[in-house]
């Protein structure tokens, strides 16, 4: 995994503006890696969710497989004309998730020993507006010290 991510933190886009890793580094190991090859984090943002609420959030997940949609049984239900037609992923189910998220604990807290200084906690279990603003307010500041320290 880590040399996926290496060959597309090295491409120009990335360069110029900048990447958002989503669910990755997973372990300390991938951490220490990032920081082995170089890569400056700016800011680590930790979304923080319940178990239940992501046991939840994912064996309601729906995919569309002709478009690749994504839709969820509770909060995105798809088009009556596509009901029949979405499928949930096979890794998707209950017993599945929680196999995922013992591994989630078991790393996070090496994880974010890692990025102390520059973690910052969001309630994930807000309002998606209210998370997405929080999240934009964090980068624009992040972004913003920065800028001024250059």
């Amino acid at each position: 995994v880590i040399g996926a991510v290496k060959e597309r933190l090295q491409q120009d886009d990335v360069k110029k503006r900048g990447f958002l890793l989503d669910g990755f580094p997973r372990t300390a190991a991938q951490a220490e890696a990032l920081a082995d090859l170089g890569v400056e984090v700016d800011v680590f943002v930790m979304l923080n969710v319940s178990d239940d609420a992501l046991v939840s959030r994912v064996v309601g997940r729906r995919i569309d497989p002709e478009t690749g949609n994504s839709y969820h049984v509770d909060f995105n239900p798809p088009p009556p004309e596509l009901e029949d037609r979405v499928i949930q992923r096979a890794d998707d189910t209950e017993e599945k998730v929680k196999v995922r998220l013992e591994g989630f604990h078991d790393n996070i807290s090496a994880i974010k020993e890692f990025y102390t200084d520059i973690t910052h906690e969001v309630d994930g279990e807000r309002p998606k507006e209210h998370v997405w603003d929080h999240i934009k307010g964090v980068l624009s500041t992040t972004h913003a010290e920065k800028s001024a320290a250059k």
